[in-house]
């Protein structure tokens, strides 16, 4: 049974009792109807008490609950501490201003006591990072402001897979924050009857497990969620700005969204774009061609990093390693594309 149950039938109880106690003292006035007023009142606060109790205890309750999971643990420590420091403050206050005269002692100590928890809460809130900063020895110089050392994890950097290569290297500094809303999309995908989804999902969940395991950087799972919100990117940006922390990603969309909202992004695709090799017209390389281009004649080979290499005349050499020379290097939204011709034929 709920708890909603048990709250309404010690509601029920409750209210019943005093209206039993009302009826008799109405009932007392009023011998010839004695019984109506205390059956009445009786009935009436316990039907009262049934249906209004969970309303004003169990249900506020969860929704208070609900609201605090929602709050970042660091947000709700600072809140706390802020609180604390407050109340500790008023009741220093609370001697001397009890000896104002008339109604000033009897209600500025009550009135610095809201005040000074409330502006507490606040300010340790809002400026939590430094001051957690300063208390860790590790408050930035030179006033550059915060410095968040979380980074969020989204959903497609974590199918992609190269999230784990990059956390082995040390460039990763902090801890990667991984929400549940994320883990909760990754196993929507891997039940998906679309296989292409599923098998994308089953990657996710073991690069993931691969994660856990072998990252040299801590991972957290979060349990913050946005239920007002029902798009995973929407919950990543919000969580983001209300942490004030990078999310890491590879989705064009997301990472349009997070910028118009001051959001900053670490893009994967963007970093494996900046550190490929830097190639220039005229300079020689060796390639392996491995299929055919869309031109007539032309060869298609990849350098160690993944960039495409199209060779003109390269078909014959199918399968063989050939030297070439660069003629251009054209830059695409979806990378760097070299275009060459064999050595011999750089004359």
């Amino acid at each position: 049974m709920s708890t909603d149950f048990y709250a309404r039938i010690a509601g029920m109880v409750v209210l019943g009792f005093l209206g039993w106690e009302t009826g008799v003292t109405i009932g007392g006035m009023d011998s010839s109807g004695y019984m109506r007023w205390v059956l009445g009142f009786t009935l009436a606060g316990a039907g009262l008490g049934l249906v209004v109790t969970p309303y004003i205890t169990t249900r506020p309750f969860r929704w208070l609950l609900r609201q605090i999971k929602q709050i970042p643990v660091t947000n709700l420590l600072a809140g706390v501490v802020g609180l604390v420091i407050g109340l500790i403050i008023s009741a220093l206050l609370a001697l001397p201003l009890s000896m104002l005269p008339g109604y000033f002692g009897k209600i500025l100590p009550f009135a610095a006591s809201v005040a000074l928890g409330y502006l507490g809460m606040a300010i340790m809130v809002m400026r939590q990072r430094e001051l957690f900063q300063l208390l860790s020895g590790r408050l930035p110089l030179h006033g550059h402001g915060p410095r968040s050392d979380v980074i969020i994890l989204d959903t497609s950097a974590i199918i992609d897979g190269r999230i784990a290569d990059i956390s082995r290297t040390g460039f990763i500094q902090g801890t990667l924050l991984i929400p549940k809303f994320v883990l909760n999309e990754l196993q929507r995908i891997a039940d998906s009857p679309d296989t292409l989804r599923r098998n994308r999902g089953r990657r996710g969940l073991n690069m993931l497990n691969e994660l856990q395991k072998e990252s040299g950087v801590p991972i957290q799972i979060s349990e913050v969620d946005y239920p007002d919100l029902h798009d995973v990117d929407s919950k990543l940006v919000r969580l983001a700005k209300s942490m004030r922390c990078p999310i890491i990603t590879n989705d064009f969309n997301l990472n349009r969204v997070a910028e118009l909202q001051g959001v900053r992004v670490l893009n994967i695709n963007e970093l494996a774009n900046a550190v490929k090799s830097v190639v220039l017209p005229g300079e020689e390389m060796a390639v392996k061609i491995i299929q055919e281009g869309k031109g007539f004649g032309q060869g298609v080979g990849y350098l160690d990093d993944g960039t495409m290499v199209v060779v003109e005349g390269g078909r014959r050499h199918l399968n063989g390693q050939l030297e070439v020379t660069v003629t251009r290097v054209l830059q695409t939204v979806a990378g760097r594309l070299i275009f060459a011709q064999p050595k011999e034929n750089h004359h």
